[in-house]
């Protein structure tokens, strides 16, 4: 059973059929919308600042997800999945948003509906990434737009995701 707890008596709060995985960590001021999944070694930790989460958003295995304490809270969309290992810190994540396998997204970024962040990307402190855009690399940069090809990923693997979870209930 995941690990879900209260901080300072605030508890995370689910939508309905989301899926949280043995292992994984949800806690304190965590707002969860419907059809998420929490996956393996994936720590959501909304001690310091809340987290809100959108529906059909998907947080995968050993990603994490956290906040600054009275500075930077987490906002993450509708339709976003947050590949294996990324962290997500103290920043705004708006909808069908792909962040890649070992991203790093810091306190302040702001990623616009549409984008991808490629896998390793570090997205420093205060970027904006404007919609519809690709970055990558340490610092990430702009490299292209998405393509149609590559914004039907965005609900295929948020769509997949919700598939999977039922898998494991």
């Amino acid at each position: 059973m995941a690990l879900i707890r209260s901080v300072r008596g605030i508890h995370p709060q689910l939508g309905n059929n989301c899926f949280l995985a043995e292992n994984a960590t949800v806690v304190g001021e965590v707002t969860m919308g419907d059809h998420c999944s929490v996956w393996f070694n994936a720590v959501v930790r909304g001690d310091v600042h809340s987290i809100t989460i959108g529906h059909h958003t998907n947080i995968q295995d050993g990603a994490v997800i956290h906040c600054t304490y009275q500075k930077a809270k987490t906002v993450i969309g509708n339709y976003v999945s947050i590949a294996h290992n990324a962290i997500v810190h103290g920043c705004t994540i708006e909808d069908q948003v792909l962040i890649g396998m070992g991203a790093i997204v810091m306190d302040g970024a702001v990623v616009k509906t549409g984008s991808i962040i490629g896998a390793g990307a570090v997205v420093l402190q205060n970027t904006v990434v404007e919609a519809g855009s690709i970055f990558v690399g340490n610092p990430a940069r702009f490299i292209k737009k998405v393509g149609l090809e590559q914004a039907e990923v965005f609900m295929r693997t948020a769509n997949n995701y919700v598939m999977y979870a039922e898998w494991f209930k």
